[in-house]
Protein backbone atom coordinates (compact mmCIF):
# COMPACT_ATOMS: atom_id res chain seq x y z
CA UNK A 1 0.00 0.00 0.00
CA UNK A 2 1.81 3.21 -0.85
CA UNK A 3 3.21 5.16 2.58
CA UNK A 4 0.88 8.03 2.09
CA UNK A 5 -2.35 6.33 1.87
CA UNK A 6 -4.14 5.49 5.69
CA UNK A 7 -4.52 2.55 7.04
CA UNK A 8 -7.76 0.49 6.12
CA UNK A 9 -9.96 -0.63 8.51
CA UNK A 10 -11.37 -4.10 9.06
CA UNK A 11 -14.21 -6.16 10.48
CA UNK A 12 -14.10 -9.80 11.40
CA UNK A 13 -16.87 -11.77 9.91
CA UNK A 14 -15.61 -14.58 11.46
CA UNK A 15 -12.54 -15.86 13.25
CA UNK A 16 -11.23 -16.65 9.62
CA UNK A 17 -12.83 -14.21 7.36
CA UNK A 18 -11.97 -10.27 7.30
CA UNK A 19 -12.93 -7.77 5.50
CA UNK A 20 -11.94 -4.26 4.50
CA UNK A 21 -14.88 -1.78 6.55
CA UNK A 22 -14.91 -0.27 2.50
CA UNK A 23 -16.00 -2.69 -0.20
CA UNK A 24 -15.81 -2.34 -3.87
CA UNK A 25 -18.49 -3.32 -5.69
CA UNK A 26 -18.99 -4.35 -9.12
CA UNK A 27 -22.65 -4.37 -9.97
CA UNK A 28 -21.47 -2.00 -12.57
CA UNK A 29 -20.05 -4.56 -14.85
CA UNK A 30 -23.50 -5.90 -16.05
CA UNK A 31 -24.17 -2.43 -16.44
CA UNK A 32 -21.23 -1.98 -18.76
CA UNK A 33 -22.45 -5.66 -20.59
CA UNK A 34 -26.15 -4.67 -20.88
CA UNK A 35 -25.52 -4.40 -25.04
CA UNK A 36 -24.40 -8.10 -25.25
CA UNK A 37 -20.88 -7.69 -25.06
CA UNK A 38 -18.18 -9.37 -22.74
CA UNK A 39 -15.35 -7.32 -21.58
CA UNK A 40 -12.32 -9.06 -21.41
CA UNK A 41 -11.42 -10.77 -18.07
CA UNK A 42 -7.56 -10.09 -17.77
CA UNK A 43 -7.54 -6.59 -19.47
CA UNK A 44 -10.44 -5.87 -17.13
CA UNK A 45 -8.75 -7.65 -14.37
CA UNK A 46 -5.97 -5.09 -14.22
CA UNK A 47 -8.55 -2.30 -13.61
CA UNK A 48 -8.77 -3.86 -9.70
CA UNK A 49 -4.92 -4.00 -9.13
CA UNK A 50 -5.33 -0.07 -7.61
CA UNK A 51 -8.00 -0.84 -5.64
CA UNK A 52 -6.18 -3.71 -4.13
CA UNK A 53 -3.11 -1.45 -4.15
CA UNK A 54 -4.21 0.80 -1.97
CA UNK A 55 -5.65 -1.75 0.98
CA UNK A 56 -9.02 -2.57 -0.60
CA UNK A 57 -8.78 -5.48 -1.28
CA UNK A 58 -12.70 -6.74 -0.89
CA UNK A 59 -14.57 -7.00 -3.97
CA UNK A 60 -18.75 -8.01 -3.87
CA UNK A 61 -20.40 -9.19 -7.22
CA UNK A 62 -22.74 -11.97 -7.84
CA UNK A 63 -23.96 -14.44 -10.28
CA UNK A 64 -25.92 -12.00 -12.62
CA UNK A 65 -23.35 -9.22 -12.22
CA UNK A 66 -22.71 -10.13 -15.97
CA UNK A 67 -19.03 -11.16 -16.33
CA UNK A 68 -18.27 -9.73 -12.47
CA UNK A 69 -17.27 -13.14 -10.63
CA UNK A 70 -14.81 -14.45 -13.77
CA UNK A 71 -13.16 -10.89 -13.64
CA UNK A 72 -12.58 -11.13 -10.03
CA UNK A 73 -11.53 -14.64 -10.16
CA UNK A 74 -8.92 -14.11 -13.06
CA UNK A 75 -7.42 -10.47 -10.74
CA UNK A 76 -7.03 -12.90 -7.28
CA UNK A 77 -5.41 -16.21 -9.43
CA UNK A 78 -2.91 -12.98 -10.89
CA UNK A 79 -2.31 -11.08 -7.94
CA UNK A 80 0.44 -11.14 -5.64
CA UNK A 81 -1.69 -9.38 -3.25
CA UNK A 82 -2.58 -10.92 0.10
CA UNK A 83 -6.02 -10.96 1.67
CA UNK A 84 -8.12 -11.21 -1.61
CA UNK A 85 -11.45 -11.67 -0.49
CA UNK A 86 -14.25 -12.33 -3.37
CA UNK A 87 -17.67 -12.06 -1.65
CA UNK A 88 -20.55 -13.14 -4.53
CA UNK A 89 -24.17 -13.97 -4.32
CA UNK A 90 -26.78 -16.92 -5.46
CA UNK A 91 -29.86 -15.53 -6.85
CA UNK A 92 -31.39 -18.43 -8.13
CA UNK A 93 -35.06 -17.67 -9.74
CA UNK A 94 -37.93 -18.45 -7.28
CA UNK A 95 -39.69 -22.46 -7.24
CA UNK A 96 -38.70 -25.57 -5.91
CA UNK A 97 -34.53 -26.35 -5.54
CA UNK A 98 -32.76 -30.10 -4.63
CA UNK A 99 -29.52 -30.70 -3.04
CA UNK A 100 -28.21 -31.10 -5.99
CA UNK A 101 -28.93 -27.63 -7.85
CA UNK A 102 -27.83 -25.59 -4.57
CA UNK A 103 -24.40 -27.86 -5.20
CA UNK A 104 -24.31 -27.23 -8.90
CA UNK A 105 -24.84 -23.29 -7.86
CA UNK A 106 -21.88 -23.15 -5.43
CA UNK A 107 -20.16 -25.44 -8.00
CA UNK A 108 -20.32 -22.90 -10.63
CA UNK A 109 -19.43 -19.82 -8.29
CA UNK A 110 -16.22 -22.13 -7.64
CA UNK A 111 -15.52 -22.22 -11.39
CA UNK A 112 -16.30 -18.45 -12.05
CA UNK A 113 -14.22 -17.40 -9.47
CA UNK A 114 -11.20 -19.73 -9.56
CA UNK A 115 -11.12 -20.93 -5.95
CA UNK A 116 -11.93 -23.65 -3.89
CA UNK A 117 -13.99 -22.15 -1.33
CA UNK A 118 -16.07 -19.29 -1.74
CA UNK A 119 -15.18 -16.62 1.00
CA UNK A 120 -18.76 -15.53 1.72
CA UNK A 121 -21.70 -16.82 -0.27
CA UNK A 122 -24.66 -14.39 0.06
CA UNK A 123 -28.22 -15.64 -0.55
CA UNK A 124 -31.34 -13.94 -2.23
CA UNK A 125 -34.28 -14.82 -1.97
CA UNK A 126 -37.74 -13.51 -4.14
CA UNK A 127 -40.34 -13.80 -2.01
CA UNK A 128 -40.46 -15.30 1.34
CA UNK A 129 -44.53 -16.77 0.61
CA UNK A 130 -42.52 -19.35 -0.96
CA UNK A 131 -41.22 -21.71 1.91
CA UNK A 132 -38.30 -23.08 -0.76
CA UNK A 133 -36.11 -20.02 0.24
CA UNK A 134 -35.46 -22.00 3.65
CA UNK A 135 -34.45 -25.18 1.93
CA UNK A 136 -32.25 -23.19 0.20
CA UNK A 137 -30.44 -22.37 2.37
CA UNK A 138 -30.52 -25.10 4.96
CA UNK A 139 -28.77 -26.85 1.53
CA UNK A 140 -26.12 -23.80 1.44
CA UNK A 141 -25.81 -24.73 5.38
CA UNK A 142 -24.53 -27.92 4.39
CA UNK A 143 -22.32 -27.09 1.42
CA UNK A 144 -21.00 -24.54 4.46
CA UNK A 145 -19.99 -27.29 6.55
CA UNK A 146 -18.43 -29.39 3.88
CA UNK A 147 -16.17 -26.64 3.20
CA UNK A 148 -16.98 -25.27 -0.39
CA UNK A 149 -17.98 -21.85 1.49
CA UNK A 150 -15.92 -19.95 4.19
CA UNK A 151 -19.42 -17.63 5.56
CA UNK A 152 -22.54 -17.51 4.85
CA UNK A 153 -24.68 -14.34 4.24
CA UNK A 154 -28.00 -13.37 3.10
CA UNK A 155 -28.89 -9.93 0.60
CA UNK A 156 -31.90 -8.28 0.65
CA UNK A 157 -33.29 -10.24 3.70
CA UNK A 158 -35.92 -8.14 5.77
CA UNK A 159 -35.21 -8.35 9.92
CA UNK A 160 -38.31 -11.19 10.48
CA UNK A 161 -36.99 -14.13 7.82
CA UNK A 162 -33.54 -13.22 8.93
CA UNK A 163 -34.84 -14.44 12.18
CA UNK A 164 -36.61 -16.72 10.84
CA UNK A 165 -33.33 -18.32 9.15
CA UNK A 166 -30.90 -17.91 11.90
CA UNK A 167 -32.85 -19.15 14.49
CA UNK A 168 -33.44 -22.43 12.09
CA UNK A 169 -30.01 -23.05 12.42
CA UNK A 170 -28.27 -21.28 9.30
CA UNK A 171 -25.21 -19.54 10.21
CA UNK A 172 -25.82 -16.37 8.46
CA UNK A 173 -23.52 -13.93 9.17
CA UNK A 174 -24.10 -10.83 7.35
CA UNK A 175 -27.09 -9.15 5.45
CA UNK A 176 -26.54 -7.32 2.60
CA UNK A 177 -29.39 -4.55 2.21
CA UNK A 178 -30.19 -1.15 0.61
CA UNK A 179 -28.89 1.36 3.22
CA UNK A 180 -27.94 4.87 2.33
CA UNK A 181 -28.74 8.60 4.14
CA UNK A 182 -32.38 8.50 2.13
CA UNK A 183 -32.90 5.04 2.82
CA UNK A 184 -32.68 4.50 6.60
CA UNK A 185 -34.86 0.57 6.73
CA UNK A 186 -31.78 -0.74 7.84
CA UNK A 187 -31.63 1.26 11.91
CA UNK A 188 -34.08 0.32 14.17
CA UNK A 189 -35.02 -2.85 14.03
CA UNK A 190 -32.67 -4.61 11.87
CA UNK A 191 -29.85 -2.94 13.20
CA UNK A 192 -31.22 -4.14 16.83
CA UNK A 193 -31.25 -7.74 15.97
CA UNK A 194 -28.27 -7.95 13.69
CA UNK A 195 -26.43 -6.31 16.62
CA UNK A 196 -27.71 -9.05 19.28
CA UNK A 197 -27.02 -12.23 17.12
CA UNK A 198 -23.23 -10.93 15.56
CA UNK A 199 -24.92 -10.43 11.73
CA UNK A 200 -22.99 -7.80 9.75
CA UNK A 201 -24.91 -5.55 7.71
CA UNK A 202 -23.22 -4.98 4.78
CA UNK A 203 -24.49 -1.43 2.95
CA UNK A 204 -25.36 -0.61 -0.35
CA UNK A 205 -26.53 1.65 -2.06
CA UNK A 206 -24.66 4.40 0.21
CA UNK A 207 -23.89 6.78 -2.45
CA UNK A 208 -27.39 6.35 -4.18
CA UNK A 209 -25.80 5.48 -7.37
CA UNK A 210 -23.73 8.63 -7.80
CA UNK A 211 -26.52 11.01 -6.75
CA UNK A 212 -24.93 11.73 -3.48
CA UNK A 213 -22.46 13.99 -4.62
CA UNK A 214 -21.54 17.35 -5.42
CA UNK A 215 -22.78 17.08 -9.71
CA UNK A 216 -26.14 17.22 -8.22
CA UNK A 217 -26.04 19.75 -5.21
CA UNK A 218 -28.30 22.22 -6.89
CA UNK A 219 -29.09 20.61 -10.57
CA UNK A 220 -32.52 20.52 -11.89
CA UNK A 221 -34.22 17.33 -11.18
CA UNK A 222 -33.13 14.52 -13.73
CA UNK A 223 -35.69 12.38 -16.49
CA UNK A 224 -35.31 10.86 -19.62
CA UNK A 225 -31.89 10.50 -21.08
CA UNK A 226 -30.24 12.07 -17.81
CA UNK A 227 -30.91 8.82 -16.06
CA UNK A 228 -28.24 6.87 -18.10
CA UNK A 229 -27.91 3.62 -16.03
CA UNK A 230 -29.37 1.47 -14.22
CA UNK A 231 -28.27 2.79 -10.97
CA UNK A 232 -28.98 6.04 -11.53
CA UNK A 233 -32.69 4.92 -12.79
CA UNK A 234 -33.10 2.87 -9.66
CA UNK A 235 -31.87 4.71 -7.05
CA UNK A 236 -34.19 8.23 -8.45
CA UNK A 237 -37.05 5.97 -7.37
CA UNK A 238 -35.60 6.31 -3.71
CA UNK A 239 -35.41 9.69 -4.02
CA UNK A 240 -39.39 9.96 -5.24
CA UNK A 241 -40.12 7.78 -2.46
CA UNK A 242 -38.11 9.80 0.47
CA UNK A 243 -40.08 12.85 -0.51
CA UNK A 244 -38.72 13.94 -3.62
CA UNK A 245 -36.55 16.16 -5.43
CA UNK A 246 -36.15 19.11 -2.98
CA UNK A 247 -35.93 17.26 -0.18
CA UNK A 248 -33.70 15.92 -1.39
CA UNK A 249 -31.21 18.90 -2.17
CA UNK A 250 -31.85 20.14 1.24
CA UNK A 251 -29.61 17.17 2.32
CA UNK A 252 -27.17 17.88 0.01
CA UNK A 253 -27.02 21.08 0.94
CA UNK A 254 -26.33 20.42 4.66
CA UNK A 255 -23.86 17.40 3.53
CA UNK A 256 -22.26 20.49 1.66
CA UNK A 257 -21.33 22.28 4.50
CA UNK A 258 -20.11 19.15 6.08
CA UNK A 259 -18.12 18.66 3.22
CA UNK A 260 -16.73 22.17 3.22
CA UNK A 261 -15.82 21.97 7.16
CA UNK A 262 -13.76 18.35 6.37
CA UNK A 263 -12.23 18.77 3.00
CA UNK A 264 -14.07 15.74 2.24
CA UNK A 265 -16.04 15.37 -1.28
CA UNK A 266 -20.24 14.65 -0.50
CA UNK A 267 -20.06 10.81 -0.79
CA UNK A 268 -17.56 10.60 1.32
CA UNK A 269 -19.20 11.82 3.88
CA UNK A 270 -22.12 9.81 3.29
CA UNK A 271 -21.10 6.68 3.48
CA UNK A 272 -18.96 8.00 6.71
CA UNK A 273 -21.85 8.98 8.04
CA UNK A 274 -23.38 5.30 7.34
CA UNK A 275 -20.23 3.04 8.10
CA UNK A 276 -21.26 4.81 11.99
CA UNK A 277 -24.17 3.18 12.09
CA UNK A 278 -24.85 0.35 14.70
CA UNK A 279 -24.36 -3.25 13.17
CA UNK A 280 -22.92 -1.90 10.01
CA UNK A 281 -19.79 -3.98 9.28
CA UNK A 282 -18.85 -1.82 5.65
CA UNK A 283 -20.15 0.13 3.11
CA UNK A 284 -20.35 -0.93 -0.51
CA UNK A 285 -18.70 1.54 -3.03
CA UNK A 286 -19.22 0.92 -6.95
CA UNK A 287 -16.76 0.64 -9.36
CA UNK A 288 -17.13 1.28 -12.88
CA UNK A 289 -13.58 -0.81 -13.93
CA UNK A 290 -11.39 0.41 -16.34
CA UNK A 291 -14.03 4.28 -16.84
CA UNK A 292 -14.21 5.95 -13.33
CA UNK A 293 -11.43 4.98 -10.61
CA UNK A 294 -12.36 6.79 -6.71
CA UNK A 295 -9.96 4.51 -4.91
CA UNK A 296 -8.38 7.27 -3.31
CA UNK A 297 -11.71 8.96 -2.67
CA UNK A 298 -12.87 5.66 -0.47
CA UNK A 299 -9.61 5.12 0.90
CA UNK A 300 -9.96 8.77 3.09
CA UNK A 301 -12.84 7.39 4.73
CA UNK A 302 -10.61 6.29 7.34
CA UNK A 303 -8.30 9.39 8.18
CA UNK A 304 -10.90 11.75 9.35
CA UNK A 305 -14.24 11.08 12.10
CA UNK A 306 -17.20 12.97 11.79
CA UNK A 307 -17.83 15.24 15.40
CA UNK A 308 -20.81 14.72 17.21
CA UNK A 309 -22.23 18.31 16.02
CA UNK A 310 -21.77 17.07 12.44
CA UNK A 311 -23.36 13.70 12.81
CA UNK A 312 -26.87 15.70 14.76
CA UNK A 313 -26.49 18.18 11.88
CA UNK A 314 -26.92 15.41 9.63
CA UNK A 315 -29.65 13.51 11.60
CA UNK A 316 -31.80 16.35 11.58
CA UNK A 317 -31.61 17.13 7.62
CA UNK A 318 -32.64 13.04 6.80
CA UNK A 319 -35.57 13.97 9.93
CA UNK A 320 -37.19 15.76 7.16
CA UNK A 321 -37.63 12.85 4.65
CA UNK A 322 -40.29 10.70 4.43
CA UNK A 323 -39.75 7.20 5.50
CA UNK A 324 -39.10 4.39 2.90
CA UNK A 325 -41.80 2.09 3.61
CA UNK A 326 -41.54 -1.89 4.31
CA UNK A 327 -38.59 -2.99 5.84
CA UNK A 328 -35.54 -4.41 4.20
CA UNK A 329 -35.82 -5.91 1.04
CA UNK A 330 -39.37 -4.80 0.51
CA UNK A 331 -38.33 -3.26 -2.91
CA UNK A 332 -38.23 -6.40 -4.53
CA UNK A 333 -40.95 -8.05 -3.16
CA UNK A 334 -44.03 -5.16 -3.06
CA UNK A 335 -45.09 -2.02 -4.21
CA UNK A 336 -43.74 0.89 -4.62
CA UNK A 337 -40.99 -1.40 -6.15
CA UNK A 338 -37.70 0.83 -6.25
CA UNK A 339 -35.85 -1.12 -8.95
CA UNK A 340 -34.43 0.71 -12.29
CA UNK A 341 -37.50 -0.19 -14.11
CA UNK A 342 -40.28 0.37 -11.09
CA UNK A 343 -41.27 -3.44 -11.56
CA UNK A 344 -39.43 -6.58 -11.43
CA UNK A 345 -39.01 -6.93 -15.43
CA UNK A 346 -34.75 -6.75 -15.06
CA UNK A 347 -35.05 -9.60 -13.09
CA UNK A 348 -38.19 -12.09 -13.34
CA UNK A 349 -40.65 -13.08 -15.66
CA UNK A 350 -43.32 -14.32 -13.15
CA UNK A 351 -43.78 -16.28 -10.06
CA UNK A 352 -44.32 -19.58 -10.16
CA UNK A 353 -47.59 -20.78 -7.96
CA UNK A 354 -46.00 -22.53 -4.47
CA UNK A 355 -48.31 -24.93 -4.13
CA UNK A 356 -51.64 -26.67 -6.55
CA UNK A 357 -55.11 -25.75 -5.42
CA UNK A 358 -57.01 -29.51 -5.57
CA UNK A 359 -60.53 -29.57 -6.46
CA UNK A 360 -62.86 -31.78 -4.37
CA UNK A 361 -66.30 -32.14 -4.24
CA UNK A 362 -66.85 -28.47 -5.08
CA UNK A 363 -64.14 -27.31 -2.95
CA UNK A 364 -61.12 -25.56 -3.50
CA UNK A 365 -58.17 -27.32 -1.00
CA UNK A 366 -54.52 -26.01 -0.32
CA UNK A 367 -52.19 -28.58 0.88
CA UNK A 368 -48.66 -27.61 1.70
CA UNK A 369 -47.04 -30.76 1.42
CA UNK A 370 -45.66 -31.53 4.93
CA UNK A 371 -46.05 -34.73 6.83
CA UNK A 372 -48.24 -34.13 9.16
CA UNK A 373 -51.11 -33.30 6.60
CA UNK A 374 -51.40 -37.10 5.32
CA UNK A 375 -50.77 -38.28 8.54
CA UNK A 376 -53.70 -36.14 10.45
CA UNK A 377 -55.70 -36.13 6.99
CA UNK A 378 -56.38 -32.40 6.56
CA UNK A 379 -55.45 -29.64 4.27
CA UNK A 380 -54.13 -26.49 5.11
CA UNK A 381 -56.43 -24.11 3.67
CA UNK A 382 -60.56 -25.41 2.20
CA UNK A 383 -62.12 -23.25 0.16
CA UNK A 384 -66.20 -23.85 0.22
CA UNK A 385 -67.59 -20.78 -1.60
CA UNK A 386 -67.40 -17.29 -0.32
CA UNK A 387 -65.63 -18.61 3.04
CA UNK A 388 -61.78 -20.02 3.39
CA UNK A 389 -60.97 -22.17 6.29
CA UNK A 390 -57.62 -22.29 7.76
CA UNK A 391 -56.14 -25.05 10.00
CA UNK A 392 -52.93 -26.84 11.19
CA UNK A 393 -50.80 -23.55 10.70
CA UNK A 394 -47.76 -24.38 12.71
CA UNK A 395 -43.76 -23.10 12.52
CA UNK A 396 -42.69 -26.24 10.11
CA UNK A 397 -41.62 -26.90 6.80
CA UNK A 398 -41.31 -30.75 5.91
CA UNK A 399 -40.33 -32.23 9.11
CA UNK A 400 -38.30 -29.25 10.02
CA UNK A 401 -39.31 -27.24 13.47
CA UNK A 402 -38.69 -23.16 12.60
CA UNK A 403 -37.47 -20.38 15.15
CA UNK A 404 -36.45 -23.20 17.50
CA UNK A 405 -36.25 -21.05 20.71
CA UNK A 406 -37.75 -17.85 19.13
CA UNK A 407 -41.81 -16.94 19.67
CA UNK A 408 -41.22 -14.17 16.98
CA UNK A 409 -39.54 -16.10 14.23
CA UNK A 410 -41.93 -19.23 14.87
CA UNK A 411 -45.00 -15.90 14.71
CA UNK A 412 -43.56 -14.75 11.47
CA UNK A 413 -43.75 -17.97 9.53
CA UNK A 414 -46.80 -18.83 10.73
CA UNK A 415 -48.09 -15.80 9.35
CA UNK A 416 -46.20 -16.31 6.27
CA UNK A 417 -48.11 -18.70 5.53
CA UNK A 418 -51.08 -18.15 5.63
CA UNK A 419 -51.07 -15.10 3.92
CA UNK A 420 -50.26 -17.34 1.21
CA UNK A 421 -53.04 -19.70 2.00
CA UNK A 422 -55.67 -17.29 2.17
CA UNK A 423 -53.90 -15.51 -1.05
CA UNK A 424 -53.97 -18.78 -2.96
CA UNK A 425 -57.64 -19.78 -2.14
CA UNK A 426 -59.36 -16.36 -2.71
CA UNK A 427 -57.70 -16.26 -6.53
CA UNK A 428 -59.44 -19.54 -7.14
Amino acid sequence: MPTDMPAIENYALTSDLTITRAITGLWQIADMEKDGSTLDPIATAKYMEPYANAGLTTFDMADHYGSAEIIAGTFKKSSNIKNIRLLTKWVPKPGPVTRDEVRAAVQERLRRLNVERVDLLQYHAWKFSNPFWLDALMYLQELKEEGLIGALGTTNFDTAHLRIAKSSGVDIVSNQISYSLIDQRGGGKMADYCASNGIAILAYGTLLGGFLSRKWLGAPEPTGDALRNWSLMKYKRFIDAAGGWQKFQHVLSVLNEIANETGKSISIISSKYQLNQKSVGAVIVGARLGENAHFADTVSLFDFSLTQEQSDRIATALATLTPIPGDCGDEYRKPPYLTASGDLSHHLEDFPAVYQPITRNGQIQIDSGTTWEELAGYSRAVRSGNRILVSGTTATHGALAIGKGDPSAQTHFVLTRLKRRLNLSAEN
